[in-house]
């Protein structure tokens, strides 16, 4: 199914009982922020705030914060859907009979859907400010939390094009308001976006950009997409295939620039590549903390379109899960048939909310020799996008890679700590504050997959007659948390039967989570354990998910993780000056309890479900 536009898309959710409208005033500024994080962490429907302090135009959140509202929104009936999809369209079989060549006419059908058709009446061009009409203000954009460095479009589709071969890019970097015609662009220095600067900054010229708010669902996600470098593959390119038919654009009105003829809102503009770049952030970010503050390009809006009556859609990011996962998700699903056409042994992979993306990936292959498991896991580390990736667990072609525990319980009964784990180097996640470096840093590879004769003693190990099989003793039982040994700064801790000890840390000194994995990893309660989780202060060691999520975030794997006697011992506490970080340390999103209690006395009045409270 092809929607027109968002408001297509939310009337259809509405239908369905998948969006609750909010007739209570509500204020942008960080109440939005929270009654969203609560529903999307629960599972509910999406939100449509009618009466936002000042505005005259309502927010809509949440519209893809399931995993089947962003399969309704692409057009299949489950995610797994995108993947046939693209296996259909790049399978162009048959051999050279007459036969065969007719079996590809409906997949070349679809690719000719793929150029965007230009229209000349565009429904986001209905109302225009031009000159000192503009005012950002006047638009819903949401300060998401206490920290923020102030307001931020998060669902931005910004679009630009190359200075010499005139190529277009979309992509979604966040945007914060500086003034009332003008914001930061988030262009890191990865993105398609920081390369057509460098290249308008060498013409002498300034770069054109207009920022896309709304469209339909499937531009949205193609924003967020990692599309490989193919000539002629372009966002709008991607959600013209996924929705059948070509996307309709316009011209811009101030800019030289196609912008989608469906979104409820444009900003035009231009960056100018000789003048200073100005100050952005703090903000909330997907990872679950705060990027702090940096330099980026000056944005300036010439000109902001909209439609008669539009909707400002908009999302949050942070501590997950967030409905930035689902999108993640989707990714997963399109793009795995063409990383087993390049790694064939593939058989699917994963990357769960806790590794925030690229912190965590993991991958089951049809495993055929020794050693299998690193070519894997190197070639992924070259595949686009994936080279940020931090850990990657390899497992066998049985296991499900979407449940989390089991993973894990794979790795404790089939990878030996130093003989089965491997670290290495490469580049990370600008976003990434942990890393020895602003995005390069180190990755580990867990081979979790059954090991063949050559590989049990290929490598020095503590246990150098262990097969591999299975690691955790018979019958191990975790000890109770009151017999456990003290160390100074353990807040919390305990032990899970397939042979994890999760500690929750308060650190004062340089060395620390160090000394303790020594004293621990020598205390008889480590018999059966094979990795010792240490975390920060602010961690549940009862929960799972957050024990991974503070670990993935706060480690360079080269650095923190390291074997300790029988165990594997990863540092996900923070990292202190003495300690040679020399990196300023964000502060995990928390948000203000002034907001928490409001909206816990509001929620019935805003009409929402109690069960969501």
């Amino acid at each position: 199914m092809a929607f027109p536009d968002i408001q297509s898309f939310m009337r259809l959710l509405e239908q369905r009982g998948e969006l609750l409208r909010v007739t209570t005033p509500v204020s942008r500024e960080l109440e939005i922020t929270e009654i969203a994080d609560r529903m999307v962490k629960q599972g509910g429907p999406a939100l449509l705030f009618e009466n936002v302090l000042g505005s005259d135009y309502p927010v809509a959140i949440g519209l893809l914060g399931t995993k089947e509202r962003v399969a309704l929104a692409l057009g299949v009936d489950d995610l797994d859907g995108l993947a046939g999809k693209v296996r259909t369209l790049i399978d162009l079989s048959g051999g050279g009979s007459r036969l065969g060549l007719l079996s590809n006419v409906t997949k070349l059908r679809d690719a000719m859907n793929l150029p965007p058709r230009r229209v000349r009446n565009a429904p986001v061009q209905e109302v225009v400010w031009r000159g000192d009409e503009v005012d950002l203000s006047k638009i819903p954009v949401l300060k998401c939390w206490p920290l923020d460095g102030g307001p931020f479009v998060t669902l931005p589709l910004v679009i630009t094009k190359d200075p010499e071969t005139g190529e277009r890019n979309m992509g979604m970097y966040r945007v914060q308001v500086m003034s009332k015609n003008s914001t930061g662009m988030h262009w890191q220095r990865h993105k398609t976006g920081t390369k057509h600067l460098e290249k308008a900054k060498k013409l002498g010229q300034k770069l054109e950009v207009a920022v896309a708010i709304g469209g339909d669902p499937a531009l949205i996600y193609a924003a967020t997409a990692p599309l490989p470098p193919v000539p002629g593959l372009d966002e709008f390119a991607l959600a013209g295939y996924l929705r059948g038919q070509r996307y309709p654009v316009a011209r811009g009105v101030t800019v030289d620039l196609d912008v989608p003829a469906n979104a409820e809102f444009v900003l035009e503009g231009y960056v100018d590549p000789s003048e200073d770049w100005v100050m952005e952030g703090p903000f909330g970010d997907h990872t679950g903390f705060y990027t702090l503050p940096d330099l980026y390009p000056h944005f300036h809006v010439t000109a902001v379109t909209m439609r008669r009556s539009p909707v400002y859609p908009a999302t949050i990011v942070g501590r997950p899960p967030m409905e930035d996962a689902y999108l993640i998700e989707a990714s997963e699903r399109l793009f795995l048939p063409a990383a087993q056409l390049i790694i064939p042994e593939i058989v699917d992979y994963h990357m769960p909310p806790a590794g925030v993306a690229h912190n965590l990936v993991f991958v089951s292959i049809k495993k055929s020799y020794p050693g299998q498991a690193y070519k894997v896991a190197n070639g992924l580390f070259g595949l686009g996008q994936m080279m940020f990736a931090k850990v990657i667990v390899v497992l066998d072609e049985d296991v499900t890679v979407t449940d989390f525990d089991a993973v894990w319980r794979e790795v404790t009964q089939k990878a030996v700590p130093g003989r089965d784990t491997l670290t290495t180097r490469g580049p990370i996640d600008v976003l990434d504050h942990s890393s020895r470096g602003w995005g390069y840093g180190g990755k580990l590879i867990i081979d979790a997959t059954t090991k063949r004769p050559e590989e049990v003693g290929s490598a020095a190990s503590s246990r150098p007659d262990q097969a591999g099989d299975t690691l955790a003793p018979e019958g191990f039982t975790p000890r109770a948390a009151h017999d456990l040994p003290t160390f100074d700064g353990v807040l919390a801790q305990r032990q899970t039967p397939d042979g994890y000890w999760l500690v929750a840390l308060h650190k004062t000194r340089a060395g620390q989570a160090r000394d303790l994995a020594a004293a621990f990893a020598a205390h008889p309660a480590a018999h059966g354990i094979r990795h010792l989780l240490i975390c920060d202060d602010l961690t549940d060691v009862n929960d799972i998910q957050d024990v991974w999520w503070t670990i993935l975030n706060n480690i360079d794997a080269e650095r923190d993780v390291w074997v300790q006697g029988e165990l594997l011992a990863w540092d996900g506490a923070q990292k202190l000056p003495e300690e040679g970080f020399v990196r300023e340390w964000p502060p995990k999103i928390v948000m203000d309890k002034d907001i928490v209690d409001r909206v816990d006395r509001l929620w019935n009045v805003y009409g929402l479900p109690e069960t969501l409270r």
